[in-house]
């Protein structure tokens, strides 16, 4: 449901068409058109219609055309008008606006989210926040007010390289930062760049991310997945790939298996990028949430020559911020800010209420009670899956906010439909793979991936429940997924309460895994 605050809003500036004179006189016109806009949703229930001079002034028309005109809507009923108030569009008027072409059925807002990626977005500091926006608002010099530097906010670029080399061991000069809207869009410039350069491909984690797999392809290059083991990338298989001179990688928490790359790996994946002359993306997933094991520091700080550290502030803050970097080797800066790789730093405004936020210690205490919050609502989660599902072998569970469930004699894909149909969403562990695993001797084992960072702790029992009774349902061939589906609903990455649905609803469409925060 659209908020008041939404449909209340000032009509003014709204298109009418009363173009063709053969339609009758202007007046005739003007109320067909107002008709018009009523019904295709330009103008919303609740919206206030402009003064009759205030509307005459704009179409160079008497006044006399338009009070007429709104006469006959509000004699139809399209319009209210009350003593001492503006002219309204009726609250039952027309039909509702359009959602666009192919925009699809409404999303769906299930109860229980536990897809992984997404941020406690009840936890934004929203207060702190907007005081570091209002002192900015205020103290930005008139020339900072004007065209960005391509790069970002000079002393932004300066706080972020003291924090990443303080807190990620990183090798970090502020000339070679980059400030962009987030890792999709790092990798994105970053491919562009690389194509630019003469790169064909470029090698991926498998599983991994997906929306990384196709901003590759969206840049021209061909993604090729490397597989990842319980030590993390496979090197071994990217020597074996020889067109192959750039990798993404996430070594810190691999996304969605949770492993380390292991020290060897790490030294082993520096060699490979210097022999080949090539370029890591460095994808900082996860780095600033672990809580069973010691911090491990950026891969960029063993090879800053070779590799790009890309990092966000979608999983610490929220993703509606928008706001990320790139710590670059120098002979790539100049060209990812240049105008063909078709990044736009983000608004100034809100580069300098981060760096405000960094410089006050804001960013540092946020993430130590995030780490605290995460922690806890970690544990309550092992506790309650252990209690309903004892004996699952849960892991990935040392940092960050999802976790893996294993499942014995049940299909993960079939849990995930069914736990829809009950109001839980999360997703399979075959969703983020680009090549189908080949299921050897262990063919009756299959991976569910659990977020939990949006998730309160008081809905963790309940939520888990809801997902043990559902693998119960599948394994005992009892699952009701063979219903017919209903629209999907999936909502805008936050999730959100919303009330459970009939017994007799049909699951919607599994969720694709498209959920990290970029």
């Amino acid at each position: 449901m659209t908020h008041d605050r939404e449909r209340t809003g000032p009509a003014w500036g709204t298109f009418l068409e009363l173009a063709d004179p053969a339609g009758g006189p202007l007046h005739t016109r003007l109320a067909r058109a107002l008709r018009d806009a009523i019904a295709d949703g330009r103008l919303a229930a609740g919206s206030t219609l402009p003064a009759s001079r205030v509307l005459a002034a704009d179409l160079r028309c008497s006044r006399w055309v338009v009070t007429e005109a709104y006469a006959q809507l509000l004699a139809e009923g399209h319009f209210e008008a009350r003593s001492g108030s503006a002219t309204r569009v009726r609250a039952h008027a027309g039909t509702p606006a359009p959602r666009g072409p192919g925009a699809g059925p409404a999303r769906w807002t299930p109860r229980f989210d536990l897809l992984p990626g997404i941020p406690d977005l009840r936890a934004f500091p929203r207060k702190r926040w907007a005081d570091m926006v209002r002192a900015a608002t205020t103290e930005l010099t008139w020339d900072e007010l004007g065209y960005p530097d391509a790069a970002g906010l000079p002393r932004l670029r300066r706080q972020l390289a003291s924090y990443l080399a303080r807190g990620r061991g990183a090798r970090v000069e502020p000339d070679h930062l980059v400030v962009c809207a987030g890792t999709l869009d790092g990798v994105l410039r970053l491919c562009r760049t690389l194509r630019a350069a003469g790169h064909t491909r470029v090698a991926i984690e498998d599983p991994g991310w997906t929306q990384l797999r196709l901003t590759v392809a969206a840049a021209g290059l061909t993604p090729v997945p490397v597989a990842v083991d319980g030590q993390g990338l496979r090197v071994d298989l990217l020597r074996r790939a020889t067109a192959v001179r750039a990798v993404i990688v996430a070594p810190a928490h691999q996304f969605p298996t949770g492993v380390v790359l292991a020290p060897a790996r790490r030294a082993e994946l520096a060699d490979w990028a210097r022999e080949v002359d090539g370029l890591i993306m460095e994808d900082d997933y996860d780095a600033e949430f672990r809580y069973d094991r010691h911090p491990v520091g950026a891969l960029q700080g063993m090879a800053p020559d070779h590799v790009a550290l890309l990092g966000s502030l979608s999983k610490t803050l929220s993703p509606a911020v928008r706001l990320g970097w790139i710590a670059a080797p120098g002979r790539w800066t100049e060209a990812l800010v240049a105008r063909d790789t078709g990044g736009a730093p983000p608004p100034v405004i809100d580069q300098d209420a981060f760096s405000r936020f960094l410089t006050s210690g804001s960013y540092d205490r946020h993430l130590r009670a995030s780490r605290l919050r995460y922690k806890r609502r970690r544990d309550r989660l092992l506790r309650e899956l252990a209690a309903r599902l004892p004996g699952a072998a849960v892991g990935g569970a040392a940092a960050g906010f999802h976790l893996l469930l294993p499942l014995r004699d049940c299909p993960a894909d079939a849990v995930v439909k069914e736990a829809a149909g009950h109001d839980v969403r999360l997703a399979s562990l075959d969703d983020y793979r680009a090549v189908p695993e080949d299921p050897g001797p262990d063919a009756s084992a299959s991976t569910l991936v659990v977020g939990y960072g949006n998730l309160t702790d008081q809905a963790v029992p309940e939520a888990v429940r809801r997902l043990a009774a559902a693998v119960e349902r599948v394994r005992d061939g009892r699952s009701a997924t063979h219903r017919v589906s209903r629209p999907d609903r999936e909502p805008p990455r936050p999730g959100g309460p919303s009330a459970p649905p009939a017994a007799a609803a049909p699951p919607p469409p599994a969720p694709r895994p498209a959920a990290r925060p970029s």
